[in-house]
């Protein structure tokens, strides 16, 4: 299964190092990351997650719950995190799935779902296709998905930026330019007439007949 933006996010029950959960309801009304990661103890991995950990309350303070997964036991996720730790100075605080069995891994399609067997004795060269990030809405749907091949570390502030973006133009008719950033002029939407538009946002420029931009509304 080939998941696209839109589409709604599987849900699954799973065993963390914060208990066991089922994902949507652990979503609740907010958004959610779920992030995975091939192996522990590898090192471009335990980088990102003590960085993960130190954005913990930038996440927290647009809503989104962070979710961090890969094919390893709870019990080495709970290991690692003195690792991460002693790398980042951040502790994780947010729980990691154990997806033994690989469930999770290949309901998202970051494994084809005829890999055979278990997490054990896997290499990270093995896993190095779970390597996926998910926004995931209020509505349990797949707002943005990014895939990131093992060598290349994951920037995390471009991943607060989109989500920005996201919430922004959820509550508005308006989308973001190249390289936008929070307070940056935004793009009116072409459903919205030029007579709404200065109803709604008042001043806005024309660039083109189909380009029409405005300050950041809110």
């Amino acid at each position: 299964m080939t998941l696209r933006i839109n589409d709604t996010a599987p849900d699954f029950t799973a065993d963390t190092t914060d208990g066991p959960i089922r994902f949507h309801d652990w979503i609740g009304d907010g958004y959610a990351v779920l992030f995975s990661h091939p192996k522990d103890f590898t090192p471009v991995c335990t980088t990102e997650l003590g960085v993960m950990a130190g954005l913990h309350d930038e996440f927290k303070a647009r809503n989104t719950k962070i979710l961090g997964i890969s094919v390893d036991p709870v019990e080495d996720h709970r290991k690692w995190k003195d690792d991460i730790e002693k790398v980042s100075g951040n502790a994780v605080g947010y729980p990691m799935i154990g997806d033994t069995d690989m469930a999770v891994a290949k309901l998202y399609d970051m494994l084809p779902a005829s890999e055979s067997g278990t997490s054990e004795g896997r290499t990270p060269a093995d896993n190095q296709t779970v390597r996926s990030v998910f926004v995931i809405g209020p509505d349990k749907k797949i707002k943005l998905s990014l895939t990131y091949p093992m060598t290349t570390g994951r920037n995390f502030d471009e991943l607060l930026r989109a989500i920005d973006s996201i919430q922004l133009t959820a509550n508005h008719k308006v989308a973001t330019p190249a390289n936008w950033k929070q307070g940056e002029d935004v793009i009116i939407t072409a459903a919205v007439s030029n007579e709404e538009a200065a109803e709604r946002f008042g001043d806005f420029e024309t660039v083109l007949p189909y380009l029409r931009k405005t300050k950041q509304p809110g």
